[in-house]
């Protein structure tokens, strides 16, 4: 009996990383607004999950959760999904080309994921006649970089109890 409920809470915890996603496309809060800045969750969820275990979070998962965040947020179709899968495949790049795993060597790579994302975003929208901030969004990039650590602890926590 101990056994199966060591088994079902593994297979919860690997579950969870897909859950978290679509509970945050699903609700609306990809982007974390607290008073004086904002941080896309999303964007860490998914370029840390793609790093570490890409297993536990498919493409396809993350371009329907890009998609369910495009109507929650009435944006035009396949802008978030777009955005993401470019963090996604960066991620994939650099699980590829990276030796060892530190915070340091994440968070410093996670700067051309953003850019890269961030002018995709921003170039869609562009052609799409759509309204953009560009204070708000270089603020959301900054404020989302300097709490991947943050967020990188607590994903790391997560995987260290789906091993154990």
């Amino acid at each position: 009996m101990a056994y199966v409920y060591k088994q079902v809470k593994y297979k919860f915890l690997e579950l969870l990383p897909v859950l978290l996603l679509f509970f945050i496309s699903l609700s609306g809060n990809s982007i974390m607004d607290l008073k004086f800045f904002s941080v896309n969750v999303h964007y860490i969820l998914v370029y840390f999950w793609v790093l570490r275990k890409p297993r536990y979070l498919g493409y396809g998962f993350i371009f329907l959760s890009g998609i369910i965040s495009d109507v929650v947020f009435g944006l035009p179709f396949g802008v978030n999904a777009l955005s993401l899968l470019i963090i996604a495949a960066v991620a994939a790049y650099v699980r590829v080309v990276t030796v060892r795993i530190t915070l340091i060597n994440d968070w410093i790579s996670f700067i051309p994921a953003l850019l890269f994302a961030n002018f995709i975003y921003f170039f869609s929208l562009y052609f799409s006649s759509y309204s953009i901030d560009y204070l708000y969004l270089f603020t959301n990039s900054i404020f989302t970089f300097i709490f991947y650590p943050i967020l990188w602890v607590i994903f790391s926590f997560i995987l260290r109890l789906t091993e154990s």
